[in-house]
């Protein structure tokens, strides 16, 4: 018992000793090599090599070059032959050699993401050549450099996307690949290999060209399996540790649509780091000639304990020196100084940022970017937030991407940028820089995003489309064969037929399915999308796509339904092709199926009022209107300014008896129109409120009495010449039947105006129906001035109601003998007989009435 004891406890400590080393190596901190006992067999030296940033000594060490070094089989295809040597290497290894094995196994494979990294994200360049490292017996059946790497590069295609072609020494992520994922359950010592695997994800899904559902299940059981190493969270020392597992997550999703849940892991990093981020206003000047101190916006951080200076219990990097990061150029303008000039500076000073608070707010920058939409008032927001990160420059990765957003919503400033084109063509320069080393870019890379050495490039061509220098950005598209780019470039400069000569040329040295869906988008037709998808031996998702895309332009719905259903089966996460589905399914009166695109829509993309609208519209039409109510509420949450939905939205509501909302909804329609007027939506609200009927909630109608009286004062302000809204506003106030004096007398003067504009509209009366249905306006009217006449104490005003009342009557009898009388007989219509007569006799009362009136 005692030994087993011993043993179990000697078993913790090589964990707890083994979790120090891998949390170490996470943070990119130098372990304790000494304490951890590693020092002796292969796997400390190797691991000791990864921190010292001496990736290729790694590559070429003899433990590598022993394991890499095994005779292939017949037919074997390199992932196999990796994945077969790595797992030998294990099975062959004792007892006391398996821990030693696995770590030189993570060592192995965290140098070749970090080289990777290196080779396309931060530089400096790095020159290698598999036959240095891989056995010649399975390279011969290569007869050129390039079919290899073709042959790694269809290796890394997943969900049918294809990679970037120029992507630097991909046998190194493919390596890493073999290692974390089809290996990764065999290294059962390793207990923070999902989190490198999570890293490896982030990496691979930046050179495909859509989003994998493959690599997100991935990142989803990866994130849960580093939650089980509880010591991770729990403990204080570990605490900067869990901010970057928890910021890096929240990128992840962030990449695959998943909003919310990159949220809740970014409110969790704001919590363990006690930062508090905030948008203030402070008083400055922005140019050279202001003379007054204004009120600017800027980002203010505060530590919640107050301190200067962030906590020392957990570690963190130190920052690289000044001179070794890529210049920040200064704007060089005449009238827009380079940063605000606050008139208190103190007031707003920033604390010592440490690496994990610098990323946490990029983080956040991030975040409000993709859950905002592209807005001027935003883009300033986002400024406030670069210009703070950009105050104190400490790492590469945090710097180079700042830069490269404030590049970006520079880009659209006439002012800003001159600076914009020379910043990014300085961090494109920077990458063959050799004066910073790569342990110092390195530095809190994976806990943010800084984009690839193409990206720059492609960033760089497309400034220089902005400024008219169309054809210096072609070049740079066609040395980085961006050849959708390039053949854009070429149609905006209107030379189709070089954009067809240039894929022929390249489709002569290499047939690729993507070449042919250009040239097939080029050419437009479709017989190129069906080589390339006979090409990818029915694996892309591309060709299916512009295939139907192709048939949409045609209006051939079905087929199209058709390639987007094959596309959409070999890569679930295309959230465009989702949304022109639901599209084409409207076009075939598929409701259903409409309704099943846009919810994937919605589902990737939350933020998409678009899709919630076309998603409620096609609840309306399967009937299902409570549905379709709610996907409106969602659909105004992310676009509030479009009237159009919100016409949609107050059309569901009437329908579903939703009153108080239709009375919100018509507000904002007339903040959005200024001619906006619905009379069928206002009598329906009217007949609502009078009748008492009983809306959707269960609630009574006549409660929004006060509401809906409101919105009559603003649309009759707005329609003063609708008669219909006028006896709508009346039979609101009772159309002079109520017990109160008050609602009478308003009731009374909207008939009237309603009346005066029925009189004032051109060529009424020429039309019988037109002119009885006025002529019964006008009897209700003048009985309403009966009653009210009646409950006046001032015998004048009662007097002067009626006479005005007679005046109306007494005109509408003269014109109905001018027009309506037959001129043979010399009688009245007999339609219209009967009104007349009535009209005076409602006139000969009136006139009784005065005459009491005046006897009084």
């Amino acid at each position: 018992m005692g030994r087993n004891q011993t043993h179990h406890r000697l078993t913790r400590m090589m964990r707890m000793i083994m979790l120090q080393l891998e949390a170490a190596v996470l943070g990119g901190l130098s372990p304790d090599w000494k304490q951890s006992g590693f020092s002796t067999a292969d796997g400390g030296p190797l691991l000791q090599l990864v921190c010292e940033g001496d990736f290729e000594a790694v590559l070429f060490s003899s433990a590598v070059q022993g394991l890499l070094g095994g005779a292939p089989e017949e037919d074997d295809s390199i992932e196999a032959y990796l994945e077969r040597q790595v797992l030998s290497y294990l099975s062959n290894a004792t007892e006391d050699q398996r821990s030693d094995r696995e770590t030189a196994l993570l060592a192995l494979a965290v140098g070749c993401l970090n080289l990777f990294a290196q080779s396309n994200w931060t530089g400096p360049p790095v020159e290698l050549h598999v036959s240095d490292f891989l056995p010649e017996a399975l390279l011969q059946k290569f007869s050129q450099p390039a079919a290899l790497n073709m042959a790694v590069l269809s290796s890394l295609q997943l969900d049918g996307e294809s990679v970037y072609s120029l992507v630097s020494n991909p046998l190194l992520l493919l390596l890493t690949r073999v290692i974390f994922v089809n290996c990764g359950a065999k290294l059962e010592t390793l207990q923070l290999l999902p989190w490198w695997t999570l890293r490896y994800v982030s990496l691979h899904q930046q050179i495909l060209e859509e989003r994998s559902p493959q690599l997100f299940n991935l990142v989803l059981s990866c994130i849960e399996k580093v939650y089980k190493c509880e010591e991770l969270f729990t403990n204080n020392t570990h605490r900067n540790l869990a901010i970057q597992f928890h910021l890096e997550c929240s990128y992840t999703c962030l990449s695959y649509y998943e909003y919310r849940r990159a949220k809740e892991h970014l409110q969790t990093a704001r919590d363990l780091s006690g930062i508090d981020v905030n948008m203030t206003g402070a008083l400055g000047k922005r140019t050279h000639f202001q003379e007054n101190f204004l009120a600017q916006l800027i980002l203010d951080v505060k530590r919640k304990d107050s301190s200067p200076v962030p906590n020392s219990e957990s570690p963190s990097l130190t920052p690289t020196p000044k001179e070794l990061l890529p210049k920040d150029h200064q704007l060089s303008d005449d009238t827009v100084l380079n940063q605000i000039n606050l008139a208190e500076p103190s007031e707003h000073e920033l604390p010592d940022l440490s690496a994990e608070e610098q990323n946490l707010i990029l983080a956040t920058c991030i975040d409000f970017q993709k859950n905002n939409p592209v807005h001027k008032l935003n883009d300033e927001e986002l400024l406030a937030f670069t210009t703070c990160l950009l105050s104190q420059p400490k790492f590469w990765a945090v710097e180079v991407t700042s830069l490269c957003l404030r590049t970006k919503l520079e880009r659209g400033s006439s002012r800003r940028v001159e600076r914009a084109m020379m910043q990014t063509q300085t961090l494109v320069d920077f990458f063959i820089e050799k004066n910073c080393p790569v342990t110092e870019r390195l530095k809190m890379f994976y806990t943010c995003r800084a984009p690839p050495l193409w990206d720059l490039q492609r960033q760089l061509a497309s400034l220089l489309t902005d400024l008219g220098l169309t054809s210096s950005a072609l070049l740079i598209y066609e040395r980085l064969e961006l050849w959708e780019d390039a053949v854009v470039c070429l149609e905006r400069m209107g030379q189709h037929g070089k954009a067809e000569e240039i894929l022929r040329r390249e489709l002569e040295k290499k047939e690729t399915p993507s070449l042919y869906c250009l040239l097939g988008d080029v050419l437009k037709d479709p017989q190129y999308y069906d080589r390339a998808w006979e090409l990818s031996k029915h694996r892309s998702a591309r060709a299916q796509r512009s295939k139907a895309l192709h048939h949409l332009r045609h209006k051939e719905f079905q087929q199209c339904v058709e390639c987007f259903e094959r596309s959409l089966q070999i890569n679930t996460m295309q959230l465009g092709v989702w949304f022109s589905l639901g599209c084409a399914y409207f076009a075939l009166e598929g409701y259903e199926g409409a309704a099943k695109a846009f919810q994937r829509c919605v589902g990737l993309e939350p933020d998409n009022s678009e899709a919630w609208n076309n998603l409620s519209t096609a609840y309306i039409k399967l009937r299902m209107k409570e549905k379709a109510f709610r996907t409106l509420q969602e659909a105004l949450k992310c676009n509030y300014e479009r009237w159009q939905i919100w016409e949609n939205f107050i059309a569901v509501c009437i329908d579903l008896g939703e009153f108080s909302e239709a009375i919100r909804a018509y507000h904002r329609l007339m903040d959005l129109k200024d001619k906006f007027k619905d009379v069928e939506v206002l009598e329906i609200l009217v007949r609502s409120v009078v009748d008492n009927l009983t809306d959707h909630r269960g609630e009574q109608a006549s409660n929004l009495k006060a509401k809906l009286q409101e919105l009559f004062g603003r649309v009759s302000a707005r329609c003063s010449t609708d008669a219909q809204i006028w006896k709508q506003y009346a039979r609101l106030y009772g159309d002079g039947n109520s017990n109160n004096v008050e609602d009478n007398e308003k009731a009374l003067q909207f008939l009237s105006k309603a009346h005066r504009c029925e009189t004032q509209a051109a060529g009424w009366e020429k039309d019988m129906g037109n002119f009885r249905s006025v002529v019964k306006g006008a009897r209700d009217m003048a009985n309403v001035s009966i009653s009210c006449s009646r409950s006046k104490r001032n015998p004048q005003e009662a007097l002067q109601l009626l006479s005005s009342a007679r005046l109306s009557l007494k005109s509408l009898v003269t014109k109905a003998k001018q027009l309506y009388t037959d001129v043979a007989t010399g009688e009245l219509h007999d339609d219209i007989r009967g009104d007349v007569t009535e009209l005076e006799q409602l006139v000969t009362e009136l006139q009784d009435l005065s005459a009491q009136l005046r006897s009084q």
